[in-house]
């Protein structure tokens, strides 16, 4: 009798969480995941699960869970592949919810491992647990307070609370995004790692997401699929609320065989997956770059309702080459009304240029800029601001101005800093790090055609 509970919201709100396998041996992988759990801030009640102790770090030790006396929500296995099947008949015969195998040593191993995860399934079909694993990280949550990466953090920093949340087959891709993330000062909500993905997966996981209030923004690891039609219709259902961009590796043979040893994936034909993102209106991205990329602008940045574009610069031959880029991957870079022009025109020096793009030339001031974004964007759906550093009125006051422009106007605004050697990030709250020219008007048309509403790249 198959007793599949669709329901994984559990996992992300559990009021307990019992640790099989747990030790109070520093470094050892469950004993980082109790620290992980204490130091997030964990409201509920944590079990350690051993019998060869009768309490870790001042927290009664349970022989199994069974012993247990109170209902467990969640249990996290941290035990050799070989005792996973006993251990979560355990949890079975507690009534959990739901459990995360941490441990490896099964698909990817070969059929001995591939044995003992058709078995797993089994226990889920016939009792209604999820499971999510084996082979993982498990969850961070900053919204529920729950983590079970088995990392530490001072090697692993852990990002500050936002609307971002993030879905991985792999647990070093989930772990190294983790840390970028923390780095770029970016928020997020959660960081879901579901490995070998005997159970619980993207398809599971984008359905919960659609309706998540905390999740606004959501990005996907893919290295196969879980269910093609059920995945289709759940990507489709989650695009059309949020931004959801995904990347899919495996495209080559090489990376299609370093899929499959590392988490048994099948990767299957690039070209079906990249025209199944499109039709569930994904944003693809290719690399770890481009996926970084999309984090910042879909994070940081407000939808734009089309493809007009407003340039604003200090360098006239800048802003032609923006220009030329923009009209390259079909956004357009139309001319200001005559009422704007005029209103522009009225307020700064003669000399500068009123058109679009439009030069404020060097005796640009931080408030010319901050004054022509207020007053021209009532005509266009984004900007994009290149700021050569060179004229002397220009402070470093301007970012904070730019910032707080864009939330006033809520509209997006790409800054780009000319600053030293060729186009750089300077400062955490500039949205892409765009390299060169022709990179940036490739990125440009990409990341406002997927913020536009109803397009999506």
């Amino acid at each position: 009798m198959n007793k599949t509970n669709k329901d994984i919201s559990f996992f992300f709100h559990p009021k307990s969480i019992a640790v099989v396998g747990a030790s109070p041996v520093a470094g050892k992988l469950s004993n980082v995941i109790i620290n992980s759990i204490k130091e997030i801030g964990f409201p509920g009640t944590l079990y350690p699960v051993n019998p060869k102790y009768k309490s870790i770090d001042g927290i009664e030790c349970y022989r199994s869970v069974t012993d247990i006396k109170e209902d467990v929500d969640m249990a996290i296995l941290c035990i050799p592949a070989s005792s996973v099947l006993g251990a979560m008949e355990d949890v079975a015969r507690k009534k959990a919810q739901g459990a995360i195998i941490v441990s490896a040593g099964f698909k990817e191993i070969g059929q001995e491992g591939a044995e003992i995860e058709d078995k797993l399934k089994k226990i889920a079909g016939e009792t209604g647990i999820r499971i999510i694993g084996p082979n993982c990280l498990g969850i961070f949550d900053n919204i529920s307070k729950v983590d079970t990466f088995f990392v530490l953090r001072e090697r692993v920093r852990r990002p500050q609370a936002g609307g971002l949340t993030i879905l991985s087959q792999s647990g070093s891709f989930a772990g190294t995004i983790m840390d970028e993330l923390s780095a770029e000062g970016l928020g997020v909500a959660r960081i879901i790692n579901y490995g070998n993905r005997v159970d619980v997966g993207e398809t599971d996981c984008l359905e919960y997401l659609a309706e998540d209030k905390s999740t606004n923004v959501v990005g996907l690891y893919m290295e196969s699929v879980d269910d093609g039609k059920r995945f289709l219709e759940a990507a489709k259902m989650c695009a059309r609320k949020k931004p959801v961009f995904a990347i899919k590796v495996g495209r080559h043979e090489a990376g299609m065989s370093a899929a499959k040893s590392h988490t048994g994936a099948i990767a299957g034909r690039y070209e079906i997956y990249s025209a199944a993102f499109k039709k569930a209106g994904l944003i693809e991205v290719k690399g770890y770059s481009e996926f970084l990329d999309a984090c910042k602008v879909l994070s940081k940045q407000y939808p734009a309702d089309g493809k007009r574009v407003l340039i604003v610069t200090d360098g006239g031959g800048m802003g032609a080459s923006i220009a030329d880029a923009c009209g390259d991957f079909g956004l357009q870079v139309a001319e200001p009304s005559h009422e704007i022009k005029n209103r522009l025109a009225s307020k700064l020096p003669a000399f500068c240029a009123v058109g679009n793009p439009i030069d404020l030339t060097g005796s640009v001031t931080d408030d010319d800029y901050a004054m022509v974004l207020k007053q021209g964007m009532a005509e266009y759906d984004a900007a994009i601001v290149m700021v050569l550093w060179g004229p002397p009125m220009l402070t470093d006051r301007l970012i904070k101005m730019l910032k707080a422009v864009s939330v006033s106007i809520k509209k997006p605004l790409q800054r780009m800093l000319l600053k030293g050697r060729g186009l750089k990030i300077t400062k955490r709250s500039i949205s892409i790090p765009l390299k060169t020219l022709k990179h940036s008007g490739e990125k440009l048309q990409k990341n406002w055609n997927g913020l536009s509403r109803g397009k999506r790249f």
